[in-house]
């Protein structure tokens, strides 16, 4: 058997409000709920959202072909939510183009942040040189 990602447990302030929301943005259903995780399955993994009060924030990114970025993506603009170009949230309302793809940050109702992308990421972050952040946004 290969090593593969199964599944993330994601604390949230409401674990229904932030499974569905991320399912929404995705095109995916949430749940049902399973023990005391609401689950959303994204390929073979799940991200297992579940009630907590005090938490770290976390990222994750989904890789996304240029037709679901582009279903994503007028989600996002059509519910209002915030978006940006790059994880420090620069570039509010744009995308970036990094890796000759595209990609966008937004924040859940917990404050995670999640990024979708059309190309993985190379060896080293492009809009990184020499320490400092280069954006190379494009709408």
């Amino acid at each position: 058997m290969s090593t593969e990602l199964n599944h993330i447990i994601v604390p949230a302030k409401d674990k229904w409000e932030s499974a569905r929301f991320l399912g929404r943005i995705l095109g995916v259903e949430a749940g049902p709920e399973w023990a005391h995780f609401v689950p959303v399955r994204v390929g073979r993994v799940t991200i297992d959202f579940d009630n907590a009060k005090d938490f770290s924030h976390h990222h994750c990114a989904f890789l996304l072909g240029e037709a679901e970025f582009d279903a994503a993506l007028d989600r996002i603009k059509k519910a209002g939510i915030r978006f940006f170009a790059e994880f420090d949230r620069t570039g509010p309302g744009e995308i970036n183009r990094n890796y000759g793809g595209r990609g966008v940050y937004f924040e859940d109702p917990s404050g995670h942040l999640f990024e979708l992308i059309t190309r993985p990421y190379g060896e080293v972050p492009e809009q990184w040189i020499e320490g400092k952040a280069v954006r190379a946004t494009g709408g």
